[in-house]
């Protein structure tokens, strides 16, 4: 079966055969859970009550937009002058990525989700940027730990990273809602895994 790339980055979708539903309670790690499993059902509705594609997507390109130098290789033709643009262009950035999210969940297909996409004035790839954290032969691990403070929780996700030899630790921020369930809010630490995956690959050549 072909890797997802961009929800294991996303939503680290294969958590879902990690855990028993009796060890949950509604938790975070529950909301997980349902998420994966609407996008193996392809139930738009039930993802997005789990995660908030806007929200998440927001985070993404400020995270980026604070990469300095590191927009050269991010984005093509990026550089310094690149971080005013990203900014200035976060709500189409982040509604692009929405609607490759959400074609994706219906259909099961990257090439739908990268054709669903509109047209932007910044070539930035969140397909790509998924890529270079979560190579195609990466797998996942298993929860490396779960924090609760009040309504909000942190949850750390492994897996492996076969190109440099390594593993990597996502990590996803989730809010308590009105009703009670969770909701996947930020990946916390994108940026701080784009500059390491970033060292890695020049020490690798380099060797």
């Amino acid at each position: 079966m072909k890797k997802t790339v961009l929800v294991i980055v996303l939503l680290a979708v294969a958590v879902g055969g990690y855990f028993y539903y009796q060890s949950f309670h509604k938790g975070p790690q529950y909301a997980l859970l349902e998420a994966a499993k609407a996008t193996q059902t392809h139930d738009v509705a039930t993802f997005e009550r789990y995660v908030d594609v806007d929200a998440l997507t927001g985070h993404l390109v400020d995270d980026v937009a604070s990469q300095g130098s590191l927009l050269t290789s991010l984005v093509p033709g990026g550089g310094l002058a690149m971080q005013g643009a990203l900014r200035m262009l976060k709500p189409q950035l982040a509604k692009a990525a929405h609607s490759e999210i959400q074609r994706y969940v219906e259909t099961g297909s990257v090439e739908a989700a990268q054709a669903a996409a509109p047209k932007r004035m910044v070539n930035l790839s969140f397909m790509g940027l998924a890529s270079r954290i979560v190579s195609p032969d990466s797998e996942f691990k298993g929860v490396k730990y779960t924090t609760e403070k009040g309504d909000e929780a942190l949850v750390g996700l492994e897996f492996t990273q076969p190109k440099y030899d390594t593993t990597m630790v996502l990590e996803v921020k989730l809010l308590k809602q009105p009703d009670g369930h969770w909701q996947a809010k930020e990946l916390t630490n994108t940026g701080e895994l784009l500059r390491h995956v970033a060292r890695l690959q020049k020490e690798q050549l380099l060797k």
